[in-house]
């Protein structure tokens, strides 16, 4: 897998990811960053930028790495956190929603999101970028079945929060405990099922033409609401 960018590559040797390969552009000056790329021992392959261009479909910056694919974590260790805050993504396919989110829990100190393997972005080289290097720090759990892991979630322990129109203000809503916030697929929300396997459903009001928002931010409204409400504040 490709990962680029100045930043998703610092984080990457922050964390000691394991590195395949390293593609420079011919030129690249960024003294800090050729610095740590030397500890690597491994050989810097110097390309024209056109060549650069056509490994990833995006900002480059400059610098690529190939990489081992991305480890996502195992669900049991949810079981032994207290309090935890996670979010569970129910079908998300925008890559760039998807980082966001990643970027934004990560910020906000989730422990852990929840994606489904099928008909759902994984974690790729657009996500990892549009994270910033913030995936490095969080914990992605992949599950078979949404509804299933709902369940497991419950019986040890956890409160649901779906995110509908037709709920609760999500500002009157206790976060505390063990919490997992559902966010919705970009344009269906979440699925009916799911909805009903929730024990609450914070809603957004809307004052404007709009009458949702984008999942990223939804996203982040809710999680800093939960993470204010759970320190008190």
């Amino acid at each position: 897998m490709y990962i680029y960018g100045k930043n998703v590559v610092k984080s990457a040797l922050e964390a000691k990811n394991k590195i395949n390969k390293i593609y420079l552009s011919k030129g690249f000056d960024d003294i800090d960053l050729l610095n740590g790329l030397k500890n690597t021992n491994l050989k810097f392959n110097y390309l024209e930028k056109y060549e650069m261009d056509k490994i990833v479909d995006g900002l480059h910056q400059g610098v690529i790495l190939d990489v081992e694919d991305y480890k996502y974590a195992d669900i049991s260790i949810l079981s032994d956190k207290e309090d935890a805050l996670i979010v569970m993504l129910d079908h998300i396919e925008d890559p760039h929603n998807f980082g966001a989110i990643i970027r934004t829990c990560e910020a906000a100190g989730v422990d852990a999101i929840i994606i489904p393997k099928d008909r759902a972005c994984e974690v790729n080289s657009t996500v990892i970028k549009t994270s910033t290097g913030a995936i490095n720090n969080m914990n992605i759990i992949r599950v078979t079945n949404l509804n299933q892991t709902i369940k497991y979630l419950k019986d040890i322990g956890y409160w649901i929060v779906g995110t509908d129109m037709d709920g609760t203000c999500y500002t009157k809503i206790d976060y505390k405990g063990k919490t997992c916030i559902i966010t919705g697929n970009e344009g269906k929300g979440i699925s009916e099922l799911t909805l009903k396997n929730c024990d609450f459903i914070a809603s957004i009001p809307m004052n404007g033409k709009v009458n949702s928002l984008n999942a990223s931010v939804a996203t982040g409204i809710i999680v800093f609401e939960a993470m204010r409400v759970r320190n008190g504040l």
